[in-house]
């Protein structure tokens, strides 16, 4: 199903397509009578005192071509409520037999800005479909045309359409299966992305061996392909001013290495490389809504694989940071790819802050759900600004602990530290804290576990099953409230 969305000054023709109205949470239609007809106005208005008005939508079959749908607008809507609502409309018009609808933007007295910009965001967000490899494709249109006086700017309907490229663009990588999407064209994706003014730098794996990035490189080299790091760069402030920055887990497929995974949901295993996926589509919705911040992304990608030449359990390794890792289980993968590239962005960019996203641990879905993403940092302000940008995209997250009593976990015998807990407990805590080692300035520094998030079987408020995209829209909000 492809969406055409049309913004026209003119009024709609009466009689001739579908068309939405927004109402107050009662369904008071007074307000609204001078945009329907006699006969329409008469028809609802009989039909609604036997609906349920606690519905935030109600349609009306005026004719086997046209609906009327009301939208309830609350006095306390935010702006995440109304995206659900486009969400909700979605799900309401891909069931209809219509393929012309109006949307009356005159019928709104909601006190939240760019009510119809964030009610077709979350629309567009809901419409996303990953249909690249069916041989049979939808060929349904539909059309919405905006008409009235409360149409979003070009500038609003620019910045939401960035940040539903990035978002889509995240959902795309993480949707490719392992054969296509492996760290090879990966690198080479991120290359493309130049055209948008992003500065890529890929350092495969002749270089990496240069720069003593061990961690890394161990996770990769069981597999064919190549291991590489890429780091983008965004420059919207044209100054000298430190970046700031994420970092994403790219591990294009995880077999769990020699310390093999259960074959039984294994497919799902090329998702492992969400966190990179989101700091890639933040990079590019960054670039083209021309954010006037400097940022940086840097993603590892390897592929794990259990081949002749693979890591084995019992391996020790030097991490770019000099420190040692023994290796007591290859599934505990992600944070040793993680450990070079948070050692790398610290001490080559020297950045205000580095946001690290990860589907770190199966233990965060056990503590999280699919409700929140788990939350660790060393720094207090930073948490709150997370905390409160999740809260307003309603993609959430859930501080959870970090403590040096956690260390006695993951101290090795045989090296600086052990890459997993064999005692037991605080799986995700314990990733965390093995994370924090390898932060040395002390840069303010959050690292996100979304594993629960980053995929969903089901769909949610705002994806419609599959690849979510969490975290593009997080981070663009905190960079718009707090860095811009």
């Amino acid at each position: 199903m492809s969406i055409l969305i049309n913004y026209k000054n003119s009024s709609y023709k009466r009689n001739s397509s579908s068309l939405v109205l927004f109402v107050d949470d009662k369904f008071n239609i007074s307000p609204i009578r001078k945009h329907l007809s006699t006969h329409e106005n008469s028809f609802v208005s009989d039909l609604i005192k036997a609906k349920d008005v606690k519905k935030n939508i109600l349609t009306f079959d005026i004719s086997s071509k046209r609906k009327i749908i009301l939208i309830s607008l609350k006095k306390d809507n935010k702006p995440a409520d109304i995206e659900n609502l486009g969400a909700k409309f979605y799900d309401i018009f891909k069931k209809s037999k219509q393929d012309k609808f109006y949307v009356d933007t005159d019928s709104i007295s909601h006190k939240v800005k760019n009510v119809i910009g964030h009610f077709l965001h979350g629309l567009k967000l809901k419409s996303y479909n990953f249909n690249k490899y069916k041989t049979k494709k939808s060929n349904v249109k539909i059309s919405i045309t905006v008409v009235g006086k409360n149409k979003p700017s070009i500038k609003v309907l620019s910045k939401f359409k960035a940040i539903e490229e990035g978002t889509f663009y995240a959902r795309d990588l993480v949707s490719e299966p392992g054969n296509i999407l492996h760290p090879d064209e990966y690198a080479k994706r991120i290359s493309y992305l130049k055209k948008f003014g992003l500065k890529i730098n890929v350092y495969d794996e002749k270089k990496l061996k240069k720069l003593g990035m061990n961690t890394l490189l161990g996770v990769g080299q069981g597999s064919i392909r190549g291991s590489y790091l890429v780091t983008i760069e965004w420059n919207g402030l044209k100054n000298n001013s430190k970046p700031l920055a994420f970092v994403g887990k790219g591990v294009c497929f995880d077999t769990g290495g020699i310390s093999l995974k259960p074959a039984k949901f294994m497919e799902d295993m090329t998702y492992d490389m969400a966190g990179s996926a989101v700091v890639v589509g933040l990079m590019k919705s960054l670039a083209l809504r021309n954010a006037k911040i400097n940022a940086v992304g840097v993603v590892g990608l390897v592929e794990n694989m259990p081949g002749g030449n693979a890591q084995r359990p019992g391996d020790i390794v030097k991490s770019y940071s000099g420190k040692t890792v023994e290796i007591l289980n290859t599934d505990a993968e992600g944070r040793l790819v993680l450990a070079d590239a948070l050692t790398y962005t610290e001490e080559k960019f020297k950045p205000k802050f580095i946001v690290d996203l990860a589907t770190l641990t199966g233990a965060i879905i056990v503590s999280l759900g699919s409700e929140y993403a788990g939350l660790f940092s060393n720094d207090d302000k930073l948490s709150k600004q997370l905390i409160m940008s999740g809260e307003e995209v309603e993609e959430k997250v859930w501080r959870m602990p970090l403590n040096k009593n956690f260390d006695k976990l993951i101290d090795s015998k045989n090296a600086d530290m052990q890459n997993i807990n064999y005692v037991g407990g605080a799986g995700s805590t314990t990733a965390a804290q093995f994370l924090q080692r390898f932060i040395l300035n002390k840069t303010p520094w959050a690292h996100l576990d979304i594993a629960g998030m980053a995929f969903s079987k089901y769909g949610g408020a705002l994806n419609s099953g599959g690849a979510t995209g969490y975290g593009v829209r997080l981070l663009n909000k905190l960079i718009e409230d707090h860095y811009e």
